[in-house]
């Protein structure tokens, strides 16, 4: 089972000091945590991309390119590409391009996007919301699969016999697909063949297991490879040397960044007693001491048939020093026990 981590590269106000890191300082702290994440034997990490002032990361194939320059063997990926909002072509060349620079470990992990700034930044209608990635997508593959392209659609113009290039290492490009919890999305993927993340930031992670059954129900009756195909959760959490210290060194920089969030959304402030059912045994949070979040991605695997698992640690701005040692558990104490 390979385990990774996530960043949005977050640069919200520390709860304590109310100091904000500067978005340079942030994207030079998520370097490191590559590095570290390497270095500990993780096998993938994640940049999302987003368009907003508590983001750093609205170009993700810029950093993991970077982070290409300063390793050898973990795997590269958005935590999303945007893809209903940007341009396919684009796409395909920027992270074929990255896959060519470190050596053929690039992927790409595409979505609808669970923020809007990116439509209306690029001209794009969120009544089209749904029908712009089903295209789009459609013409990823496309592009993906063949070195000629001819292609007609509504939101892009056409192609006709264009060659698009540089074309990646790897053949075919990993293409997974990003779900929240949409049994059409999950359709949509597994009747392509393609693998899925499910990102699980609310409720009990087994409301998810008919989602799971519908993806490979659907691989299975598209004639597709299933061993091409492997689930994957990406979830909010953290680690430490006992759950107690997780717990509560997590709760505030969490708080505040879910209570902002929540607030655009019409949620209530998050409270701590919400937050104490998160990080329950039915709850989403993967948090606590290593053979407690071991024990949670286990249980995730058996329940889920998943076979990664994706770890999103800096969801408000934690001290730097704690990503670091978080992510050092994660490969050093977690992996063996999810693994042996």
């Amino acid at each position: 089972m390979e385990l990774g981590i996530t960043t949005f590269a977050e640069s919200y106000p520390d709860p304590e000091t109310g100091h904000t890191i500067s978005h340079g300082e942030r994207l030079r702290q998520v370097l490191k945590e590559i590095e570290a994440a390497e270095a500990v034997g993780l096998d993938v990490y994640g940049i999302g991309e987003h368009h907003r002032a508590d983001f750093a990361s609205s170009a993700p194939a810029v950093i993991l390119a970077a982070a290409a320059g300063r390793t050898e063997r973990i795997r590269l990926t958005p935590a999303v590409v945007i893809l209903s909002s940007d341009d396919p072509v684009r796409v395909f060349q920027a992270f074929s391009t990255l896959d060519l620079v470190s050596g053929g470990r690039a992927e790409l992990l595409v979505g609808r996007g669970s923020f809007i700034e990116s439509f209306p930044l690029f001209g794009h209608s969120l009544s089209d919301y749904d029908e712009l990635f089903a295209e789009k997508l459609d013409l990823l593959l496309q592009i993906r699969d063949n070195e000629r392209v001819t292609w007609s659609g509504r939101h892009r113009p056409r192609l006709d016999d264009q060659p698009i290039y540089p074309r990646p290492e790897q053949s075919p490009l990993p293409v997974w697909v990003a779900v929240g919890g949409t049994p059409q999305s999950i359709v949509r993927a597994g009747t392509r063949g393609l693998p899925v993340a499910l990102a699980i930031i609310g409720g009990n992670p087994d409301r998810f297991a008919p989602l799971a059954d519908l993806h490979r129900r659907a691989i299975a009756d598209s004639g597709h490879d299933p061993a091409q195909a492997p689930l994957a959760v990406h979830a909010h959490g953290y680690i430490a040397d006992t759950t107690d210290q997780a717990a509560d060194e997590y709760y505030a920089s969490y708080a505040l960044a879910m209570t902002r969030l929540g607030r655009e959304r019409g949620w209530n402030p998050m409270t701590r007693g919400q937050y104490e059912a998160m990080r329950g045994p039915a709850g989403s949070l993967v948090l606590g001491d290593p053979e407690t979040v071991a024990q949670k991605i286990i249980h995730m695997r058996e329940v889920l048939g998943i076979e990664r698992f994706m770890l999103h640690i800096s969801v408000g701005t934690l001290p730097h020093t704690q990503v670091l040692h978080s992510i050092e558990l994660l490969g050093s104490k977690v992996a063996p026990l999810v693994q042996g």
